[in-house]
């Protein structure tokens, strides 16, 4: 899962929606249901199995699996050899975006003592002059996040780095605030524990001196240090980007109409710092799986089912948003999409069993929230409620590559175990677990390991995945009014599946997403 860069509020939070006594999917929800047969066929212990081959991939590739590396290149071969051995024809769909390359990153005490800190440039931030800015570091006394328009009276920061905490304001707020005092860079360290704060001004141009952030232990004891006498620092950040490219893998059923398509994705690519065995080889072997598994039950469902293994999008969800570029091009083809399911995290060893909030019953959506979301929604809660599972809302926030579709007006909701944020006593209670640790203490880290999936959460996320795919296949009449079988799937020739794009330009250039 991306940390930054998307175009909406990125929150992590989730609040208890609904309870129950955990019960037997077939008891609970009738053992001869087609969603429950369909469900029982997509085995946790194959999508282990598909979890092994990643895991087993990373060590062979520098103990990872990001975007333009040979991991990311045996990722996709192992999901295009699955699907081929399945009876699909897969697709690359390639795309071009810039990378971030970072040139320096320091941030250091030059009096009265010598330290050094971990730093990181924000986005859209300028970068430093050619050997960093080395001024006074001050605090302010009226408001230490620097959000009220007096922070800075007295012109306490002109010439000088302000130094402010997270919250109550956006960075942006925080940074144009501190440069209309005369500062010559900010920073900003965070309100949560053990995490270096990575944050976005959202856009170019807003202030003209640079701005990066710290972990919280670093700026409290700044703050304190200032507080006690002048403290001296030199802000040294800077870079530039790259021109790359890279590729979805893209696949869909053989039955089912073409006007009417329902889509799963699930991002294939992981950080540098690890294997991504959960962020995000569990969605993707869920719907590898899955689509393994409905390929097999050579079942005549109404609509098309597709499949996307999404690239990059650790590094801006740019795999994702170049798709729906692509689509928006071709009139049409967007419309075509009934719904779109996003899977990325669902094997958290501190779980919760998360729901994408699309009617907006526990949290405000950042965003218009396309019509029919509720109704996708409604097909996964339903599921849960039906099998006694408990689950949560989790905000329908954007953070993940549904928010190319949701800004585009298609209908979309998914599930997620939990990343960052940090466990409650109520989610315990729920589904047991550790309070005040976060739902993934190895998030984007060496540790995420197939040792990190929790397989009991895989388990349950994985027949609901498979329960509602199947359940979509067959009808999307509550999402988009579509019911029945159309004029069926003739093959190639039809819609925008594998072989299907031979009127597409070969490569999308995208602006860098903020």
């Amino acid at each position: 899962m991306a940390p930054r860069r998307t175009l909406v509020a990125l929150v992590s939070s989730v609040t208890i929606v609904a309870a129950g006594a955990l019960a037997s999917p077939a008891a609970a929800h009738g053992r001869g249901t087609p969603e429950e047969k369909f469900a029982q066929k997509v085995t946790t212990r194959n999508v282990l199995g598909h979890l092994e081959a990643l895991q087993k991939i990373a060590d062979q590739n520098g103990g990872n699996r990001a975007a333009l590396t040979p991991g990311y290149e045996a990722s996709a071969r192992y999901v295009e050899r699955t699907l081929k051995k399945a009876g699909y024809r897969t697709e690359r769909d390639p795309f071009t975006f810039e990378v971030e390359e970072v040139d320096t990153a320091t941030f250091t005490q030059n009096a009265p003592s010598a330290a050094s800190y971990d730093v990181d440039q924000m986005a859209f931030s300028p970068n430093s002059p050619t050997g960093g800015v080395t001024q006074e570091l001050v605090t302010s006394g009226v408001d230490p996040l620097g959000c009220a328009a007096g922070s800075w009276a007295g012109g306490t920061v002109a010439g000088k780095i302000a130094l402010v905490g997270r919250g109550t304001c956006s960075f942006a707020i925080k940074a144009t605030t501190a440069a209309a005092a005369g500062a010559v860079g900010v920073v900003v360290y965070n309100n949560v524990a053990d995490v270096q704060l990575n944050g976005t001004l959202g856009a170019e141009g807003l202030v003209a001196i640079p701005v990066a952030g710290i972990k919280q232990a670093d700026g409290q004891a700044l703050a304190a240090a200032v507080a006690a006498g002048p403290v001296n620092v030199t802000l040294d950040v800077s870079l530039h980007f790259n021109t790359e490219e890279s590729f979805n893998v893209i696949a869909e059923t053989r039955q089912g109409r073409d006007d009417n398509v329902v889509m799963l994705g699930a991002h294939l690519d992981g950080v540098e710092e690890g294997p991504g065995i959960n962020d995000n080889g569990t969605g993707s072997a869920a719907i590898l799986e899955v689509a393994v598994q409905l390929a097999k039950s050579h079942t005549r469902h109404h609509n098309t089912v597709r499949f996307a293994w999404w690239g990059a999008e650790e590094l801006g969800l740019e795999g994702s948003a170049a798709y729906v570029a692509e689509l928006k091009e071709q009139p049409g083809e967007l419309e075509r999409i009934a719904t779109y399911l996003n899977y990325d995290m669902v094997g958290s060893p501190n779980f919760i069993i998360g729901v994408y909030d699309a009617d907006e019953s526990t949290y405000p959506a950042p965003v218009v929230v396309p019509e029919g979301s509720e109704a996708t929604e409604d097909v996964l809660t339903e599921w849960f409620d039906a099998t006694g599972q408990p689950w949560v809302d989790t905000q329908f926030s954007g953070r993940s590559d549904y928010q190319a579709f949701i800004l585009n007006g298609v209908p979309a909701s998914g599930l997620f175990t939990g990343a960052d944020g940090s466990k409650t006593a109520a989610e315990v209670a729920l589904f047991g677990g550790t309070v005040g640790i976060p739902y993934d203490p190895n998030y984007h880290q060496a540790g995420d390991t197939l040792s990190n999936v929790n397989r009991d959460a895989l388990g349950i996320m994985t027949k609901a995945i498979a329960a509602s795919t199947y359940s979509l296949a067959w009808d999307t009449e509550a999402i988009n009014g579509v019911t029945g079988p159309g004029d069926g799937h003739t093959g190639p020739g039809h819609g925008h599946g594998p072989g299907k794009h031979g009127d597409l330009p070969d490569r999308v250039t995208l602006d860098r997403a903020s």
